[in-house]
Formats: C-alpha cells, sequence, structure tokens
C-alpha cells in the first residue's frame, strides 16, 4: 500500500516548520516512497553521512578546544570525503538531473545540495542554475537556495541577502555575521525563504547594534580578505 507522508526537514544548518504558500516558497514536501529511485538511496545515504557525521565531529573538536592536530587531521578528512563525493554528484546530477526528495527521499536530495553547498566557488556558480529551477519546481527547500545565494555573494566579495553566513575574526576570534544588504529588509527577506527570523538562528541578535556595527564589520571583511 502506498503511504503519502508529509517529511519535514531538520538538519544542522537550519531547522523550517513551515507550510508551502502561495508564493511557491518550498518548505516541506509530501512523499510517496513507492516512486523512490531505489538504486540511488544507498549511494546518496552514504554521502549524506560522510558530509554530516564528520564536520558534527569537527565541531565538537573546535567547541572543546582539541589540539590544532587533531583539528587539522579532521579538517583533512572532510577535504577528501568532500572530493570524492563531488565526483559522485556530478555524476548523478549528469545522468539524472537535481533529483528531490520525493525521487530519492529528504537526505538523500539534501545529499545532493550539501555536496554542492561545500564545493568551490566555481561548482557552485556552475549548479546555481540548477537548483533555482529546482526550488521552482518544488524539488528543494528555498533556505536551501538561500544559504546557496549567499555563499557565493560571500565568496564574490558581495554583500548577503539572508544573513545565513558568519565569520571569525582571525586577530580577536570573536564572530560575525558576514555583511549584509539592506538589513532593514533582512526579516522580509528570510520569511519569504522559509527561513526562521535571525533572533532564532543568532542569540542575542540586535538589528539595531548589528547596523552600527555593521562598518568595523566590513572593515575587517576587507582588511582580512574574509571569503
Amino acid at each position: 500500500m502506498k503511504s503519502n507522508i508529509l517529511f519535514l526537514l531538520s538538519i544542522i544548518i537550519l531547522t523550517s516548520f513551515f507550510t508551502p504558500t502561495c508564493t511557491a516558497q518550498v518548505t516541506s514536501f509530501v512523499i510517496d516512497s513507492s516512486k523512490f529511485k531505489v538504486a540511488l538511496l544507498p549511494i546518496l545515504d552514504s554521502i549524506y553521512k560522510d558530509d554530516q557525521s564528520y564536520r558534527i565531529q569537527l565541531s565538537e573538536l573546535r567547541k572543546k578546544n582539541a589540539a590544532e592536530k587533531e583539528i587539522s587531521t579532521m579538517s583533512a578528512i572532510i577535504k577528501s570525503k568532500d572530493s570524492i563525493n563531488l565526483i559522485k554528484v556530478k555524476e548523478i546530477l549528469h545522468q539524472y538531473g537535481w533529483l528531490g526528495p520525493q525521487e530519492v527521499g529528504m537526505n538523500g536530495s539534501q545529499a545532493l545540495f550539501l555536496v554542492i553547498q561545500h564545493a568551490d566557488l566555481q561548482t557552485q556558480k556552475t549548479y546555481i542554475d540548477l537548483i533555482r529551477k529546482a526550488e521552482k519546481d518544488g524539488k528543494t527547500l528555498s533556505s536551501n537556495l538561500a544559504i546557496l545565494e549567499d555563499r557565493i555573494a560571500m565568496r564574490e566579495g558581495r554583500k548577503q541577502l539572508y544573513g545565513s553566513q558568519g565569520f571569525k575574526d582571525k586577530i580577536t576570534n570573536k564572530n560575525y555575521i558576514y555583511p549584509i544588504d539592506a538589513p532593514d529588509q533582512l526579516e522580509e527577506r528570510r520569511k519569504a525563504m522559509g527561513m526562521p527570523p535571525m533572533s532564532t538562528y543568532i542569540k542575542d541578535w540586535n538589528l539595531e547594534n548589528y547596523k552600527k556595527d555593521l562598518p568595523n564589520i566590513e572593515r575587517i571583511v576587507k582588511e582580512q580578505n574574509i571569503k
């Protein structure tokens, strides 16, 4: 018997619990598992676990101020896994095009996105139009597109739109949100992409304080060539 199940995503990057609206905002999916491309599921599941599990371990090492050697070793593992997974994802996308949760499940589709998200700038720019189309077609989260748009903007030295990207001052180790374009409209843009308010994303977020500190943040970005 076929079963239609509403899958809601909860991953490291973002948690979203909304329903699609007439604005074509994609925040959830109705998935019929009987229509999955079963042969791809083990491959994509492995890619998803590789992408996320080692990053979780790296985050834990940093939280406990682990030795630099441990952090470097884990970072090298992540870089190696990313390279291998990118080859696999490119082959899948070349053969099938973008695969949404309706075709390979939530984690399977997220695996494709995460690998592109963690790839080099040129790869991100190569696939951004495909991901834009996937979002338009209801085959990936609107928040995914927003995050990738921000990453590309940051890497190209442009201001981000959705406030998803942060950085650490190389001198003070203080964390900052990368410069945001038109910050007064930030919450409106985030809502349009199914993203939670910044106050949910960032502890003690204060828009007015951010705007006051923005010239200093822009100075740090320029002086330290943050990308």
